[in-house]
């Protein structure tokens, strides 16, 4: 694949730290109503808290995965990095599933089940620990696109 110019790379890595930025701050945001939604006694609020990180999940959390997804890609196969050449790339691509599959599946289904009284403190006990994983994977990203740990890989592939 022909690579880009770097003004095109400027672009894409905007667009792609952009995508990051929001899903962080969605992060917080679900940290702080999920913590709220922990302590409340006043049902009004908790049925807020459950609302609006329903609807971050079914909003800004699918297009920031998404858009952060498809940008890494791109950066990736249409740079000098490659999709396998780095260790620090793989782990990301690994943290990037993991990250899809909580954001855009289970943030969804346990802020859409936490809606439902009967059954809010399982679900509750799952949404936390979604939130800490979520979390915990971001920052882990984070950290691994400043320092790029890991080096080169000693055979890898042509992507």
């Amino acid at each position: 694949m022909k690579k880009i110019t770097l003004q095109q790379r400027r672009i894409l890595l905007l667009l792609h730290i952009i995508f990051a930025a929001i899903m962080l701050g969605v992060q917080v945001a679900f940290i702080i109503l999920g913590l709220t939604a922990s302590v409340t006694d006043d049902a009004d609020v908790l049925q807020s808290c459950y609302t609006i990180m329903h609807l971050l999940a079914d909003t800004s959390v699918r297009a920031s995965t998404i858009g952060t997804t498809i940008t890494g890609i791109m950066l990736s196969v249409m740079t000098s990095w490659g999709l396998f050449r780095y260790y620090w790339i793989i782990a990301k691509e690994v943290l990037t599933l993991l990250a899809i599959g909580i954001g855009l599946i289970g943030m969804y289904e346990w802020t859409l089940r936490g809606l439902d009284h009967g059954t809010l403190t399982v679900h509750h006990t799952w949404l936390m620990i979604g939130i800490a994983l979520q979390t915990i994977s971001i920052v882990v990203m984070y950290i691994l696109s400043v320092w790029k740990p890991g080096g080169k890989r000693k055979n890898p592939a042509s992507l």
